[in-house]
């Protein structure tokens, strides 16, 4: 490996300790921004947190930020094709050079870390890619950084930060091995993110995250601010009636950090707004999106706006689905809104088998399943897309893929020699 790293070598590292996996505790973050000197110190904050939406609000409150004359950082997560995509700078992935140079910084702060842990215990993947976007933010002096989750909250990797302002978008059933069986369980995890004194913005909430959110916001002494519709969320041109949930939650985080926003500001935000993956259209010949929903809520809420955006044309989806998730609730939801589905694999190892999805297909639609919904398996996703959109041609319908954003990395990444396009 070269003395200072590109883009290739911190891909790589990133690679090599993604096996290490997950493993809950903030004690190692803590070690590893002492060892980069605590950059986190040295921005504000906004941290968001939530079962759905969090990569759109982030994304919304930094274009808010911006455009108010604020130097914002943004971390998100996942990504789509390239590490990079999670730091980002001026709503801009950092260049190859310095994301190499930040993963470098990052990685050797953590080979100091670790010899200072328990055997076998190791610093985690998650953990350097928030350790290397915290020193980026502060050696670009940026002035506020907005800090999306990963899983949860109170252990989560970002749970550094000296947050001001914490968003939480919504709360579902998801990850209930680690979070907790029931919607307050999951919410009191992910609202152990507010600071004492700090404002905590939600948007729509169940009546028992709503319960949790006056109860922390009690224990914090932190003022509770409900997310309003404005006549300003209006403006917003992303398909899906839910991004403009996301974005009365971005205004309202964004207010409470700068105390007044600009409507002109706010209205140009809206309008020009443009969110990789979630229900983006990538093709119009057949109209065809790409949506990151990857649990039984985040269905929901893209099937509430599926109906206005098909205008009566017949849906082929293309489908598939993480072992870990409910994936009899998300089928439950979406297959009533098809006429055909073309079930896949895709690049995570944990993907369902698309025979089993099927057989799941049936069982969840009942005495539907044999009617009027046309099913098929491909293993490949991009010959799956290929097939759905020939179909939908035929059917003078549109094309939608969902189920996990796995599918849509592998939708999304350049082809390799002889695969076939995904467009």
């Amino acid at each position: 490996m070269s003395a200072t790293w590109n883009a290739a070598d911190a891909e790589r590292h990133l690679l090599g300790i993604e096996l290490f996996g997950m493993r809950f505790g903030l004690e190692r973050m803590r070690r590893l921004t002492s060892a980069l000197e605590r950059p986190q110190d040295r921005f504000a904050s906004i941290h968001v947190v939530g079962s759905n939406g969090k990569s759109s609000t982030t994304r919304m409150i930094a274009a808010l930020l911006e455009g108010h004359g604020v130097r914002t950082g943004s971390f998100l997560s996942p990504h789509l094709v390239s590490y990079a995509e999670r730091i980002q700078i001026g709503e801009r992935e950092l260049a190859p050079a310095a994301f190499g140079a930040a993963a470098q910084r990052a990685a050797h702060a953590a080979t100091l870390v670790e010899r200072t842990l328990e055997p076998g215990d190791r610093v985690t993947q998650f953990e350097l890619l928030a350790a290397a976007a915290y020193d980026e933010f502060a050696r670009e002096e940026v002035e506020v950084a907005v800090i999306e989750a990963g899983l949860g909250g109170r252990w989560d990797a970002t749970n550094v930060i000296p947050s001001r302002v914490a968003a939480l978008t919504n709360v579902g059933l998801e990850h209930q091995r680690w979070l907790g069986p029931t919607i307050t369980d999951i919410a009191r995890e992910k609202l152990a993110v507010v600071r004492d004194g700090t404002t905590l913005v939600v948007g729509g909430l169940t009546p028992d995250a709503e319960r949790e959110a006056r109860a922390t916001a009690s224990a914090r002494g932190a003022r509770l601010v409900h997310a309003e519709p404005s006549p300003l969320d209006d403006a917003v041109r992303l398909l899906g009636a839910f991004q403009r949930d996301n974005f009365a939650v971005a205004r309202s985080a964004a207010e409470a950090l700068l105390g007044t926003l600009d409507p002109a500001v706010v209205r140009s935000a809206a309008e020009t707004l443009r969110i990789p993956g979630r229900l983006e259209p990538v093709d119009d010949d057949p109209l065809t999106l790409q949506d990151a929903a990857h649990n039984t809520s985040g269905m929901r809420a893209l099937c509430d706006s599926l109906g206005d955006i098909a205008a009566g044309r017949p849906v082929v989806a293309v489908v598939s689905v993480l072992d870990d998730k409910d994936a009899a609730g998300m089928l439950g939801t979406l297959l009533p809104y098809c006429a055909s589905v073309v079930y896949c694999a895709n690049a995570n190892p944990r993907a369902l088998p698309p025979g089993t999805l099927e057989s799941l297909g049936r069982q969840v639609l009942g005495d539907r399943g044999g009617r009027g919904l046309e099913t098929e398996i491909e293993f490949d996703p991009r010959r799956a897309l290929a097939r759905a959109r020939e179909r939908a041609r035929e059917l003078q319908g549109i094309v939608l893929a969902a189920g996990s954003i796995y599918l849509i990395a592998d939708l999304r990444r350049p082809p390799r020699s002889g695969e076939v396009s995904a467009l």
